[in-house]
């Protein structure tokens, strides 16, 4: 603690153990136990409390006052825990007798203030932070600690209630691992006692006909096996595996989510996962016991493990299925999709009486969804899933929600009647269908898949939500047929890409903007991933779609003009820098499209078409779209003096990424290192190389940007100047010449660089930054910048511009002068009111 801090302390303490003064801000009572916890962590001494006795005198005086306020009630149990983690400061506090009275059964625990939930929590996270070792540990337990925090496991207020059951979990993991001498066993002696209280607790309240009582030690115990991986917990487990078990046949005990994550965290552990024991039929027992709605998160969770008897995996995936098989069976589908499975775990009755429930069909298919969803999308299976039949069940969902198919069974008129039009379901089937594109197997169904994709997108009741999911579907599916084409006939390829570009046509002139939006996406995307295909290129360019999009551009939206400028660059790269452009005419001309967007990025009055241009422009460049060194130097040069001024941060950031991809490539492009910004010798700054690289960034008018971006008033952009002008500089200075560069100051340019360092200095609060040769600064110059890169220090600048916006706020001196000034005790702060 600096002396500043420790004479600043004392008055701290007296302000907010002062009842006159206003409370102080619960944040800045956060950062002071923060500061706390920092100063004791590497100081288990009881020099920080004999050096500073205010903070024993301040719990004194507030454990003297009748009526506490909660907040600093809580704030000072917080203290006293985080004072208390090391035993020698747990031992001094003891003898000033705080804790007891702090932590006791005479202190908050019997005072009208415990029905604020703030002094609940402030003492359980008070008795959490100093339960660092025993002498703690026996307080707590001899003086009925134990009762209260089991009590606190059933709080109203759902952190205090996580609170006691981490509280508990930390307890008797502490009491274990700091108590025995010897491996535990099942017998009672030989858990440590305060374990063995805590055991018993959760015994007895597994036994008990109190609901509640079982699922808080449910919880508890989930906390345990997920947060602690040693061999005693199995000793524990054993205990109480029995009674656990009965829960799952027990229906008045309605703990089956319960059971559920107790398991999944189980089976996480390797304590139980590698086990031979009883474990794992108890998993397999909950997997036959607990209807699918209830099996399907803990069989989800056991297909994703590593390791697994094979036998448990096998069924885990078959309670997973079970519905999807229950839709193919429903549906009446030809023989050999006749079903997924060849049996059933639970009884097939369950799961058909949940999909012909209003109230459940619908949940059971998202949550069934959802899990093949997240398991598709592992880089590796420890299972083989059906994907065919898979793929089969999925369309069948998505013809019962649009009403295309009609089915010949009782069930399935029931299932297709209470999904017909269900928003839901249609988006988690459209995202496993999208998933499924990866896998192999699926392509004999493809012509069946599109007729249904086709159908949604065509389909004037789908939702804006579900068509682009539908989208999404689509076109990660056309990416699939292109790379099955060469096995296939072009023809239908041809008539698929056909068909979706009429649909398109359509989708680009809805009413609705956000159909709108989604379908320049879609196209956007498609470009992306099939612009080198020829049968891609000839319907895309055959159709109304480039000249939809184009006049997108002008749409009262700006989120589709945002789109229509990404869907128009990208475009760009068929119709205007394709080597061998199919576009017969002037159509798509490319001078015309690189007007019409920088047109939108100077005069649009929304920020997401500014940016969305911009982004446009680094694409292209980066893609070397922009023509000869010559041209692209006008380009980055007329794009920069447009987004200079731009009110739009990002757009303005974006415009320093367009300088340094220009940048970038023209140094490779005159032979310097192939490293964008490598060091480089003398003789190659001084040749003919550097002096046109100079040159050609002056003319681009690129240091002008730069240097006026170093006092942008947002941060990100002045740091990302000083990155690139860092880089540059290293073209042409190496680190050995930068010192001898700073007595150049007497040259004719020196004054203005002087000048401009001295402006720079200010940063955001420069006023009046010179862009035309003011204060004799010509950014155009190539002496003044070569003088400038070399004299001006970029390094103080980095620094600064790298420090966070509260470096001096957040120290802890500041912080204590901060509550000082919120409870008006500062000297100059106070005034007269009259």
């Amino acid at each position: 603690m600096t002396r500043e801090c420790a004479l600043l302390l004392p008055r701290v303490c007296a302000a907010l153990a002062d009842p006159r003064q206003p409370g102080s801000d619960d944040t800045c009572l956060e950062k002071l136990l923060d500061w706390f916890r920092n100063l004791t962590a590497f100081d288990p001494t009881v020099q920080l409390v004999q050096d500073n006795p205010c903070l024993t005198e301040f719990i004194t005086s507030v454990l003297a006052l009748p009526e506490p306020s909660p907040s600093i009630l809580s704030f000072t149990l917080r203290l006293a825990g985080i004072l208390a983690a090391s035993e020698n400061r747990f031992q001094h506090l003891q003898q000033e007798k705080l804790l007891v009275r702090l932590f006791g059964r005479d202190g908050p625990l019997n005072s009208a203030v415990w029905e604020d939930s703030s002094v609940r929590s402030g003492w359980v996270v008070g008795v959490h932070n100093m339960m660092h070792h025993q002498p703690a540990l026996h307080f707590l337990c001899n003086g009925g600690g134990i009762d209260v925090i089991f009590a606190l496991q059933g709080d109203p207020s759902l952190f205090v209630a996580s609170a006691a059951s981490q509280l508990l979990v930390h307890m008797l993991t502490l009491s274990v691992e700091s108590e025995t001498t010897k491996p535990v066993s099942t017998k009672d002696c030989d858990w440590p006692a305060c374990a063995q209280m805590i055991i018993k607790r959760i015994e007895d309240s597994l036994r008990s006909s109190s609901t509640s009582h079982i699922k808080q030690s449910l919880k508890l115990l989930t906390n345990l096996f997920g947060s602690c991986r040693a061999t005693w917990t199995e000793v524990l487990w054993l205990g109480i595996a029995k009674q656990i078990e009965s829960f799952l046949t027990e229906e008045t005990v309605q703990a089956q989510h319960m059971l559920v994550n107790l398991l999944l965290n189980m089976t996480r552990s390797p304590v139980f996962r590698d086990s031979e024991g009883s474990f794992w039929a108890l998993v397999t027992s909950a997997l036959e016991h607990l209807t699918p709605l209830q099996a399907g998160p803990l069989a989800a969770g056991i297909l994703r493990l590593y390791k697994c008897p094979q036998d448990v995996r096998i069924q885990a995936l078959t309670v997973l299925l079970q519905p999807m098989d229950c839709i193919l069976r429903a549906a009446s589908q030809p023989l050999e999709y006749a079903g997924l499975l060849d049996e059933s775990v639970s009884d097939p009755i369950t799961v058909e009486s949940l999909l012909s429930s209003k109230s459940s069909c619908a949940s059971l298919l998202c949550q069934t969804l959802a899990h093949l969803e997240e398991l598709l999308s592992l880089i590796r299976l420890r299972v083989d899933l059906p994907y065919t039949s898979l793929l089969c069940s999925l369309v069948t969902i998505l013809q019962f929600c649009n009403g295309f198919l009609s089915p010949a069974s009782p069930l399935g008129s029931t299932i297709s009647r209470i999904l017909i039009n269900c928003f839901r379901v249609q988006r988690s089937a459209l995202d496993v269908v999208a998933a499924l594109s990866e896998r192999k197997g699926c392509d004999t169904l493809i012509e069946s898949l599109f007729d249904v994709l086709l159908a949604y997108l065509e389909s004037p009741n789908t939702s804006p939500t579900v068509l682009k999911k539908a989208f999404q579907a689509t076109s990660k599916w056309l990416v699939r047929l292109q790379e099955l084409s060469c096995s296939n006939s072009q023809g239908q390829t041809e008539k698929i890409l056909e068909a979706v570009f009429l649909v398109l046509q359509k989708r680009l002139c809805s009413p609705c903007w956000e159909v709108r939006d989604s379908s320049l996406e879609f196209l956007t995307v498609l470009i992306k991933c099939l612009r080198d295909h020829d049968e891609f290129r000839q319907s895309l360019l055959s159709s109304e779609v480039p000249r939809l999009t184009e006049n997108l551009l002008e749409d009262p939206e700006s989120y589709v003009r945002a789109s229509a400028v990404t869907a128009v660059g990208h475009l760009a790269f068929i119709t205007c820098f394709a080597p061998e452009s199919p576009v017969v005419g002037n159509q798509y001309d490319k001078e015309n499209t690189v007007a019409k967007l920088q047109e939108i990025l100077s005069a649009d009055p929304e920020g997401f078409p500014r940016r969305a241009v911009i982004s446009i422009f680094i694409k292209w460049l980066r893609q070397g779209c922009t023509g000869q060194l010559e041209d692209t130097g006008q380009f980055v040069s007329r794009v920069i003096q447009t987004v200079e001024h731009d009110l739009d941060w990002e757009v303005r950031l974006g415009g320093l990424e367009l300088i340094s991809v220009f940048c970038s490539q023209t140094v490779c492009q005159l032979s310097l290192p192939k490293c964008p910004y490598a060091p480089v010798s003398s003789a190659v700054t001084s040749s003919i190389h550097g002096d046109e690289l100079l040159q050609i960034f002056c003319q681009a008018k690129v240091f002008s940007f730069l240097f006026r971006s170093l006092c942008d008033c947002d941060k990100p952009v002045g740091q990302r100047a000083c990155d690139i002008l860092l880089g540059l500089r290293s073209n042409f200075y190496p680190v050995s010449t930068l010192k001898d560069s700073q007595g150049t100051r007497d040259s004719p340019a020196g004054h203005g660089v002087a000048w401009l360092q001295r402006t720079l200095r200010q940063g955001s609060l420069a006023q009046n930054f010179p862009t035309d040769g003011g204060n004799g600064v010509d950014f155009q110059d190539p002496e003044s910048m070569m003088l400038a890169l070399g004299t001006i220090d970029l390094e103080e600048l980095h620094d600064e511009l790298n420090k966070s916006s509260d470096h001096v706020e957040k120290s802890p001196q500041s912080l204590l002068q901060d509550i000082l000034a919120t409870v008006g005790t500062i000297e100059e702060n106070e005034a007269d009111c009259y």
